[in-house]
């Protein structure tokens, strides 16, 4: 366990921003929550700005840091944010706990190919199908059992009719297809990060069911493109706030942390 004085980090707001569909709460109460990420199982507690780690400084500097987004100053952020526009103001006050994420590649693929026209209580019950059916079994620091995501290959094998009996419906043949394609190298994952974002997301939309919005969260939230800013029915309330149009210019290269602050605050 390792402890870490944090500014700008809410655990609660980044487990409820919709990033990420694995981190759950342990203990409300707590304010505890567990995640699986990267294939590893971690811990976070916090009370005010202390952060507790279930892992060991090395652990914690090889993979988590890097995660959560620790090394990116997002008073910076919010300090950018047109003080006139109280609107974001207001975003960035009530969600400015909220980190973008540097998840997994393939997994954010996946999960937000689930993620359309779906709501995020059942895209995490879909996403723990996916897990418990076809991930690898792994210990927890307590010796407890848990499930890392399935591979592409693993995915690759499954048929269609399995997943839609798993409650995936017509994303199942998405998953089943994006998965072959990964397996078969039409897209090299290991290439997108080498990207930039507009090559990126024209890469992503050759996946089978991954649209622009789609594509945008896995830049942002995979690829960490910040600059990304996926739309969806939220945003779309949210954008029509600006008669005249979304200041993009102003908040080139960060809109994105901008977005993830009008979600939560649309999503209230």
């Amino acid at each position: 366990m390792i402890k870490k004085q944090l500014k700008d980090f809410e655990i609660r707001q980044i487990a409820d921003s919709g990033q990420c569909f694995r981190m759950r709460p342990v203990s409300e109460k707590e304010q505890t929550y567990s995640l699986t990420a990267a294939g590893n199982y971690l811990e976070i507690s916090q009370k005010d700005s202390e952060v507790i780690f279930s892992c060991t400084d090395q652990e914690f500097e090889r993979l988590w840091k890097h995660y959560f987004d620790l090394e990116t100053d997002y008073s910076r952020i919010k300090q950018a944010i047109d003080p006139e526009d109280t609107y974001l103001q207001e975003a960035a006050r009530i969600g400015g706990g909220i980190r973008i994420l540097r998840q997994e590649l393939w997994e954010t693929i996946i999960t937000f190919i689930i993620s359309q026209q779906n709501n995020i209580p059942r895209i995490r019950k879909c996403v723990d199908r996916l897990c418990e059916e076809f991930g690898e079994e792994r210990q927890n620091f307590r010796g407890e059992t848990y499930r890392v995501f399935p591979v592409p290959e693993a995915l690759a094998a499954v048929t269609e009719e399995t997943l839609r009996k798993m409650g995936l419906g017509y994303r199942a043949p998405y998953i089943v297809k994006t998965a072959r394609m990964i397996c078969e190298g039409e897209v090299d994952l290991e290439r997108l990060p080498s990207f930039s974002y507009e090559e990126a997301r024209e890469e992503l939309l050759k996946l089978n069911g991954v649209g622009v919005k789609v594509a945008d969260c896995i830049c942002l939230f995979a690829l960490h493109h910040i600059g990304a800013f996926p739309v969806d029915t939220h945003i779309k309330t949210m954008l029509k706030r600006y008669p005249e149009g979304f200041p993009f210019e102003r908040y080139a290269g960060f809109a994105g942390v901008l977005q993830q602050y009008a979600f939560y605050k649309e999503t209230r």
